[in-house]
């Protein structure tokens, strides 16, 4: 690690390109301060993987997690669509918020799309591309060749190429250095912990910047899409959006240290952190889920008759904590009467909150449990 050179700079005319080294080698751990992070990440990482084997209908909770992942990904390449909104169908969304909102939405779908395909496509440069054609389909981005790698110059920051803060290696190179990542994920010849390969991998991807856009997030699904495939999680419990949006400054100053100064063990020992850190904060939120669904499914218990339509209902909200009477209706299988009857229940044990104010068009919030993943 000691040895690590990012890379170097190719003059190309008017500025410099980063060509940056192949990393598919044998690599070697020799600093016992990343060594016992990489422990502790490991270990934060088994507890929260062990709610994979133990939380019934888990599937529920992890759909709100994909959905906080898509807002702050999203927010870090400068969307303003907050959790509230991205819950919102579209034509309820204002004109101005659509882009936004759509850009969200595409996140979610391209999160559910390649974990599905995880069982029958390893993780590799064509479920990269699967995914990014699904990220910029129909969004701002679309133009910009969705699924496929660039074939032009871009750069990153500043208005244009001559003043950019970074400027990625040349389109040509795409292909060999995808190809390298790809290699290096499932290379078997040189053990290197998985933690940090995908960190190492990350780093490389968004180094590369092999798309004309989107680079960013699906540079961070890939993190998730990683673990998932190594078996490393069960389900897609991992998510570190939040945590580099919280740490913005030091996640992109840590990127270009890495460049400038290959300092690979300040990148390693971030990410790690991150890690921990996030697992940390997805365990006390499935701690918090149980204690909640215990509380509130004994509240409905209450209800007699209408318990079992209840609990059909918060079987939705658990997925999806934004509603309205129809909504209600369609799901516990009753009369509009009776979808009243029971948002008055809801309302009455604060399961349930009106967030409009309005006569008509009513929404209701499961807002204790949009809580948990603020």
């Amino acid at each position: 690690m000691k040895k690590f050179q990012s890379g170097h700079y190719v003059q190309q005319g008017h500025y410099k390109s980063f060509q940056p080294s192949l990393i598919n080698r044998a690599w070697t751990l020799d600093d016992m301060g990343l060594i016992q992070l990489l422990g502790q990440a490991d270990r934060e990482l088994g507890r929260l993987d062990m709610y994979s084997d133990y939380i019934p209908n888990l599937d529920l909770f992890i759909r709100m997690h994909v959905l906080k992942e898509a807002t702050q990904s999203s927010k870090i390449e400068g969307t303003r669509t907050n959790m509230e909104e991205a819950l919102l169908d579209k034509e309820d969304v204002a004109l101005d918020k659509r882009d936004d909102w759509e850009e969200v939405q595409n996140y979610v779908a391209a999160m559910n799309e390649a974990i599905d395909k995880l069982h029958t496509l390893p993780f590799s440069a064509r479920l990269i591309k699967e995914t990014h054609r699904t990220l910029l389909q129909g969004v701002r981005g679309t133009h910009k060749l969705p699924g496929e790698f660039r074939e032009s110059q871009n750069w990153i920051g500043g208005a244009t190429i001559s003043d950019a803060v970074f400027v990625p290696p040349v389109h040509t190179s795409i292909g060999e250095l995808i190809s390298d990542i790809e290699k290096f994920a499932h290379n078997e010849d040189h053990y290197f912990p998985e933690l940090l390969k995908i960190a190492l991998m990350h780093y490389q991807f968004e180094t590369i910047h092999p798309f004309l856009d989107g680079n960013g997030r699906v540079g961070r699904l890939m993190i998730t899409l990683y673990l998932v495939n190594k078996g490393i999680l069960k389900q897609p419990l991992l998510y570190l959006s939040d945590f580099f949006e919280r740490n913005r400054s030091n996640y992109y100053d840590n990127l270009m240290r890495m460049r400038e100064k290959n300092d690979l063990l300040r990148w390693f020992k971030f990410f790690l952190v991150g890690v921990i850190e996030t697992a940390k904060s997805g365990i006390q939120t499935f701690d918090n889920i149980l204690k909640l669904q215990k509380q509130v499914e004994a509240q409905i218990q209450t209800l007699g008759s209408r318990a079992s339509n209840a609990q059909k209902v918060l079987n939705y909200l658990y997925q999806r904590p934004l509603v309205d009477a129809a909504k209600i209706g369609e799901v516990a299988e009753v009369s509009p009467a009776s979808a009243y009857k029971l948002i008055v229940d809801l309302e009455q044990f604060g399961i349930l909150k009106e967030i409009t104010g309005g006569k008509r068009g009513k929404q209701y919030l499961f807002d204790s449990y949009l809580q948990l993943f603020r």
